[in-house]
Order: structure tokens, then C-alpha cells, then sequence
């Protein structure tokens, strides 16, 4: 493997490397977010576990909601695996890239396999964190408008 020693050729590799560093800045936000969203999974878990301990009219509704606060939280920690495996991919991708316009190896096929598949396991990480929402939302629970209040 021959390392390709002229500057057009090592700025063109950089070029196409850079491109998909954009999807891994979104890669990491994404994280972020889902990451924050598990924090207050966990905490909101704990807050419902004391709450049944020292309320018995409210085990019931505890259990109902730790079952739904447990699938979430399963939601969110497959979303942040699919997107550590994105980012993963992503890199091994620019890694690839680069070697291939640098070196005699031909990774062409390779790379964009990887991009494809990063990207794949960024839209299903995607499906994760729509579902974790969905089951969110329908954990909103309003006993004013429920009991017909009005301002």
C-alpha cells in the first residue's frame, strides 16, 4: 500500500472526508438529547417508586406507569446504540475515504457500504426515539381537564 505523497491528492481526501463529519456532529446531538431524555426517565422512575411506597392508593397507577417509563427507557438506550454504531460506521467510513484517495486501497465499495449502513442505523435510531415520544406523550396526564375545569 503505497501512501500518495502529492497535495492534490491528500486535500481531495480530506474533502471527501469532511462530508460526513456533518452527519457525526448530528450523530452527537442526537445522543445528547436522547441521553437527557434517559436522565429524566430514571429520574422520574424513582420519583413514582418512592411515591408508591408511601402512598398505597397509588401502587396501581405506579405499576402502570414504571411499565411505560421501563419501555421508554429501553427505547432511548436502543436509540443510543444505533447511534453510536451511526457514528461508528460514519468513521470507519472517513478512515476509509481517505485511505482510498491517499493509498493504492481501494475501499470504495467499503465506504460506502459503511455510509449506508450508518445512515440506516441513524433513520432506525430515529423510528427509537419517535416511539419513545409517541409512549411520552401518552403519558400526559391532566386531572384538571380531565375533571372538566375551565378557566
Amino acid at each position: 500500500m503505497a501512501v500518495a505523497l502529492d497535495s492534490a491528492a491528500i486535500t481531495h481526501g480530506i474533502q471527501l472526508a469532511v462530508a460526513p463529519v456533518f452527519l457525526l456532529t448530528a450523530v452527537a446531538g442526537m445522543i445528547g438529547a436522547v441521553a437527557g431524555r434517559l436522565a429524566r426517565i430514571i429520574d422520574r422512575a424513582r420519583v413514582v417508586e418512592e411515591r408508591a411506597r408511601t402512598q398505597p392508593e397509588f401502587v396501581a397507577q405506579a405499576y402502570k406507569e414504571l411499565g411505560q417509563l421501563r419501555m421508554r427507557g429501553r427505547l432511548a438506550n436502543g436509540c443510543i446504540a444505533l447511534l453510536t454504531f451511526c457514528a461508528f460506521l460514519i468513521g470507519l467510513t472517513i478512515i476509509l475515504l481517505f485511505l482510498g484517495e491517499t493509498t493504492d486501497f481501494q475501499a470504495n465499495r467499503m465506504a460506502v457500504g459503511g455510509f449506508l449502513a450508518g445512515v440506516a442505523s441513524f433513520l432506525l435510531a430515529l423510528v427509537c426515539f419517535l416511539a419513545e415520544t409517541v409512549i411520552a406523550t401518552r403519558l400526559l396526564n391532566f386531572p384538571l381537564l380531565r375533571e372538566g375545569g375551565a378557566p
